[in-house]
C-alpha cells in the first residue's frame, strides 16, 4: 500500500552508496595479490585494478609509504564526508558522534604540541584530517586555560 511508497525515502541514497562501497572493499584474492607485490610500484598497478585504483593516480614521482598511507586517509575522509553530507538526521548526528573522537585527539596533540613550543605548521599536519575544524589553530593563540577553553 502507501507505506511502501515512502519506504527509505530519506536514507535510500546513503544506503545505495554504503552499499556499492561495500562492494570496492578488497577481497581476499586481491588481499592475496598485495601481499606479493615486491616493490610500491608493484602495489600501486595490483590497486589499479580495484576500486582504490585511482587515488594514486596522479603521484608521479617514487611512492612511499607514507604517500599510500595520506592518499587513502583523504580517500576515506572524502568518502566520509560525502556520506555525511548526504545523510539525514539521525544519521547525520550519529557520523558526527564518529568524527568527535578524532577531534578530541587533534586538541590534545595540539595542546601537547604548544605547550612544549612545537610550531602550530608543524601540529596542524599531524592531525587527522576526520577530526579538523575550524578553531583547531586557535590552540596556538591562545595563553591561558581559559582562554584556550573559550577558543575551542
Amino acid at each position: 500500500g502507501i507505506m511502501t511508497l515512502n519506504y527509505n525515502i530519506d536514507n535510500g541514497y546513503v544506503e545505495a552508496l554504503v552499499r556499492g562501497m561495500k562492494a570496492g572493499i578488497l577481497r581476499r584474492s586481491d588481499y592475496n595479490n598485495l601481499t606479493q607485490c615486491e616493490t610500491l610500484e608493484d602495489l600501486k598497478l595490483n590497486l589499479q585494478s580495484t576500486d582504490y585504483g585511482n587515488f594514486l593516480a596522479n603521484e608521479a614521482g617514487p611512492l612511499s609509504v607514507s604517500i599510500i598511507e595520506n592518499k587513502i586517509k583523504e580517500k576515506m575522509v572524502l568518502e566520509f564526508q560525502y556520506l555525511r553530507n548526504q545523510s539525514m538526521e539521525p544519521l547525520a548526528t550519529f557520523l558526527d558522534y564518529i568524527t568527535y573522537g578524532y577531534m578530541i585527539d587533534n586538541i590534545v596533540l595540539l595542546i601537547t604540541g604548544t605547550l612544549r613550543e612545537r610550531p602550530i605548521t608543524e601540529l596542524i599536519p599531524k592531525c587527522h584530517p576526520l577530526g579538523s575544524f575550524e578553531q583547531m589553530e586557535a590552540v596556538h593563540i591562545s595563553s591561558t586555560p581559559a582562554e584556550l577553553y573559550n577558543a575551542v
